[in-house]
């Protein structure tokens, strides 16, 4: 089986999964070509996977012009209705407004350079991450592709549906139109499918599949020692991982450190994680008083990752939204004991007082009442631990995501592709 995934910006930074399943999908003989809307800035490949992803990717744009015009020229000579017809398609999936028109002849040059690659390589199925415009021109692939209706090749396509930027504005997005147009469909929540089930007619509800994106236990294996100054009395070290953005309630968090600390509880707290809201992160530090007990490590890549989680006695996370989130799997899995808002497909991964704890979001009042919960008792904090790396281990590891992706994708492409 040979497929193509189709991203925005790949690798990227913030969507490690995507290439942990990339990877886990070779692994189960799976041939994955992997095209990139944009390519990543080099000074962003943060680790060795990252780098070596890059250089196998093809991106398609900006637009390499001999290629794009072959394939153009191509698609010209053999395909003149199949052109128009995606054309029109993708006026009407285009946004209003003249920038809508521009996006809308942008997907169109990379809709023909994606069939041109993926023709070459004997490819007939793209699968889109994430939202935007990867699954638009994987829609816009198959309108253009596929011969099904004459008795030739059957091209199709599919997505997987994150949450929770993809729910904003659905009808901008042309959600439900691209769930309706998909061979299948990847939820990572139930949540996520509940979403996409509220926008389609039952119907098109079996093609929705539920697979849990995942982590590699063993890579994210409990730390065989207490991390350097843990035996330090009293200090509860607390880590965050996720983009310096709004959305991830950093600020939250650091109402709550000052509460803790108000109360008498040691507490440090570690962000790693770059965005435009650091400066606005910077200045909140300050005002707090809390500058040498909050500190913004900036961006760090997954191979020096581990060194900040085995440093770290408690996992916290306060964002507004969230779909299923991997750090939070990432920290489960090495037995640190996880805090987060009970908030969208959160409660799928963590059970409240089982193997880890839950808030309401935006309350920065409960986040500090529940880490001075986690200082006060290394039991718990181990007991949580615990319970959370099986929890991970039992429905949240790659390799059991990836043959539950192997399954869907054989069930409905076969050897099609």
């Amino acid at each position: 089986m040979r497929i193509a995934y189709l991203t925005g910006r790949y690798p990227g930074i913030s969507h490690t999964f995507i290439m942990r399943e990339v990877r886990a999908l070779r692994a189960l003989g799976v041939q994955v070509d992997t095209f990139s809307i944009w390519p990543t800035d080099r000074s962003l490949l943060l680790a060795q996977a990252d780098s070596e992803e890059f250089e196998t990717t093809y991106t398609l744009l900006p637009p390499r012009p001999w290629d794009a015009l072959r394939a153009h020229l191509s698609a010209l000579l053999t395909r003149p209705g199949r052109y128009l017809t995606t054309a029109r398609r993708a006026a009407a999936l285009r946004q209003p407004g003249l920038r809508g028109w521009g996006l809308a002849a942008t997907w169109m040059l990379e809709t023909v350079v994606l069939w041109h690659h993926c023709r070459l390589r004997s490819v007939t199925h793209v699968h889109a991450h994430l939202n935007g415009s990867a699954p638009t021109i994987a829609l816009l692939l198959t309108t253009f592709a596929s011969d099904a209706e004459r008795g030739g090749q059957a091209w199709t396509w599919s997505m997987t549906v994150h949450g929770p930027s993809e729910f904003y504005d659905t009808a901008n997005e042309q959600l439900a139109e691209k769930v309706r147009a998909a061979t299948f469909v990847v939820c990572i929540s139930d949540f996520a499918r509940s979403q996409l089930m509220g926008l389609v007619e039952q119907r098109h509800w079996s093609k929705l599949h539920v697979v849990h994106c995942g982590v590699d236990p063993t890579v994210f294996a409990p730390a065989q020692q207490a991390p350097a100054g843990a035996a330090e009395s009293g200090k509860l070290r607390i880590l965050n991982v996720g983009r310096l953005v709004p959305v991830k309630g950093h600020a939250v968090l650091i109402e709550a450190i000052g509460d803790l600390r108000a109360r008498g509880v040691d507490a440090d707290l570690t962000i790693v994680g770059d965005g435009p809201a650091r400066l606005e992160l910077e200045e909140l530090i300050a005002r707090a008083d809390l500058t040498g007990h909050v500190r913004l490590a900036g961006a760090v890549g997954q191979d020096d990752i581990l060194a900040l989680y085995r440093c770290a006695d408690v996992f916290c996370m306060t964002s507004f939204a969230e779909g299923v989130p991997v750090v939070l799997m990432e920290a489960m899995a090495q037995e640190i004991p996880v805090l987060a808002p009970s908030i969208m497909g959160i409660p799928e991964l963590i059970e409240d007082g089982v193997n880890g704890l839950l808030t309401r979001p935006a309350r920065a009042d409960q986040v500090a009442d529940a880490l001075a919960r986690l200082a006060g008792s290394v039991e718990l904090r181990a007991t949580l631990g615990r319970r959370a790396r099986q929890s991970v281990v039992t429905e949240f590891a790659i390799d059991r995501s990836a043959r539950q992706l192997h399954d869907i994708f054989n069930a409905h492409i076969g050897g099609s592709s």
